[in-house]
């Protein structure tokens, strides 16, 4: 009997030695991560996600990829469409007289193509001379060459047509089925509008706008435009479109079913739908009642009037095993760049004890046989 017990009592003695070390895991404990909240210097601060607190987090600052860019609302161009420089105008002057300067005896029109602005607005008509054309409207344009042909050819008729040139048009870069440059020929032409002449967007996950203009950059998600009419926004000359694919994304790491970079596949993210895409928890290895939210804030965000949060580093602590945790869960809205963190059970700790223990005692007893 003493042969069995004492290899038996060393092994349990290494055992629980080995229950105070850090036994291998695939993730912290709960506790470990918020303990360093209690620190005299704290590096992070702790935020439940309760029904109580949603609406003060709605109010704090997005942070990610998603604070970057704004949008404009919909409005009319300023302008209407204007002649600019570039532009390219075609005229058609028609003229009945007989003996006239324009046309012959068998045509009663002449064609006067191409004719291009210049960089400082002027065209040149023959029998006219130099003319300021930029910043009017074809139809304005029309009619100052009219009047002015009419002091050589009082029954001329003036047809004129434009070519918008580099700034009198859009550009479609990307991401729809015909990309290329297309003149503004309509003031009202808006961002849907060129999406469709181009085709319609390709096969994209959860495809985005971004908007290219004098120099600033403006991005909002399709969808978003599909649903409010007023965010479609009217084009200027020299705007550049690109359709493209959602970058946002979070990471899934613990224990869940994935742990894995997670795109965006629709505009907006709850905790709880982030749950549903990584596989959910880990049956053996998760705790329900630790799932953290990781999200890093500038130091600008912070405040102390809980109008933000109060340290750069901020974890929302989730309780999946209540029903307001579960609630609360899908009203809180993941951003991007956020970490998903499913902690480990503690009671992971000492099931692998007692698996070491049985295997040990297991072992114990082959040997003494």
């Amino acid at each position: 009997m003493n042969s069995i017990i004492r290899p038996f009592g060393i092994l349990l003695a290494a055992l629980l030695v080995l229950v105070g070390c850090d036994l291998p895991r695939g993730a912290a404990v709960q506790k470990e991560i918020l303990d360093q909240s209690n620190a005299e210097t704290p590096d992070i601060a702790i935020y439940p996600v309760t029904r109580f607190n949603m609406p003060l987090y709605r109010g704090w600052p997005t942070s990610g990829i998603d604070r970057k860019f704004g949008w404009l609302g919909h409005g009319h161009s300023p302008d209407g469409v204007r002649i600019k420089a570039y532009d390219t105008l075609n005229l058609i002057i028609w003229d009945s007289e007989q003996n006239s300067l324009l046309t012959s005896d068998t045509e009663k029109l002449v064609e006067i193509p191409n004719l291009r602005v210049n960089r400082s607005g002027q065209i040149f008509v023959p029998y006219i001379g130099d003319l300021r054309v930029a910043d009017k409207t074809p139809d304005g344009a029309r009619r100052q060459i009219q009047r002015a042909m009419e002091e050589i050819v009082p029954s001329a008729q003036v047809q004129l047509s434009l070519v918008a040139g580099t700034r009198s048009s859009v550009s479609l870069v990307s991401g729809v089925g015909n990309p290329g440059t297309y003149p503004i020929n309509d003031e009202h032409l808006t961002v849907l509008n060129l999406i469709s002449m181009g085709g319609g967007p390709t096969d994209l996950r959860n495809p985005h706008v971004r908007l290219i203009r004098n120099g600033h950059t403006y991005r909002t998600s399709l969808d978003r435009l599909y649903d409010n009419p007023g965010l479609d926004t009217t084009l200027r000359g020299g705007d550049k479109i690109l359709v493209e694919a959602d970058e946002r994304y979070f990471r899934a790491l613990g224990a869940t079913g994935r742990e894995e970079l997670v795109y965006f596949e629709n505009p907006t993210i709850s905790a709880l739908d982030a749950m549903s895409l990584v596989g959910g928890i880990q049956d053996a290895r998760g705790n329900p009642k630790g799932v953290l939210i990781l999200r890093e804030y500038k130091a600008k965000d912070v405040r102390a009037d809980n109008s933000g949060p109060s340290n750069t580093r901020a974890v929302f602590t989730i309780d999946l095993t209540s029903s307001d945790g579960l609630f609360s869960a899908g009203q809180f809205q993941i951003q991007s760049r956020d970490t998903v963190l499913v902690t480990e059970s503690p009671i992971t700790t000492t099931r692998t004890v007692l698996s070491l223990v049985g295997s040990a005692f297991g072992l114990v007893t082959t040997a003494t046989n």
